[in-house]
């Protein structure tokens, strides 16, 4: 038997995963740009097209078993973000936390989606770790570079897990999903202090 599944007032409300980023050519491939690379393999692991362009955003719809779920990723440069997946310094690089809620951690692009939230900061988040900048290299610099091979490497692992992740929310729910997942990162951690980027 087959069924249509549609996004309809008596299915359950649909979750919205937004991915952090600045669009354009530019930028691809930048520490700045991992939450637009997180719904990128996102999509493409459960099949969804990114192909409507709506509320200065990019888009695509799905499921994940019988849960509905929309993909966004904005186009209004990562400071306009609250016209949320995001790069976060204080990780190490490759390392990633899911969170229910938070501050903004001097996070311009999360400052932006709190305050177009009028305040609200509980939102689920997860964070992929960037790393820090060696020495003193200016924070922007170093948010706007590619990464190197070895760095690249950690990204291209932990998109890869936060895709099992983020299944593993839409089918078990929050809390018990960022349990198990942030238990696995916290080794991950460990390992990771130890080996540079």
């Amino acid at each position: 038997m087959i069924t249509r599944r549609c996004f309809c007032s008596s299915a359950p409300r649909p979750w919205l995963f937004v991915g952090l980023g600045n669009p354009g050519d530019k930028y691809k491939g930048t520490r700045h740009n991992v939450g637009f690379e997180m719904i990128d393999a996102f999509a493409k692991a459960q099949g969804i097209e990114m192909n409507t362009l709506n509320c200065k955003a990019i888009f695509g719809q799905g499921f994940v078993g019988d849960a509905p779920l929309l993909l966004a990723k904005p186009q209004t440069y990562m400071n306009l973000s609250g016209e949320s997946f995001h790069d976060d310094m204080d990780l190490p690089c490759g390392v990633l936390r899911l969170q229910d809620k938070g501050g903004h951690g001097s996070h311009n692009g999360l400052k932006s989606v709190i305050y177009h939230f009028r305040g609200n900061r509980e939102f689920a988040r997860l964070r992929i770790g960037i790393g820090k900048p060696p020495g003193q290299m200016d924070p922007k610099a170093f948010l706007l570079q590619k990464f190197n091979a070895s760095a690249r490497e950690r990204i291209d692992t932990a998109l890869q897990e936060g895709v099992e992740g983020l299944k593993l929310l839409l089918l078990k729910g929050l809390t018990e999903s960022a349990r198990r997942f942030n238990t696995e990162q916290k080794y991950k951690h460990i390992r990771l202090q130890t080996v540079p980027t």
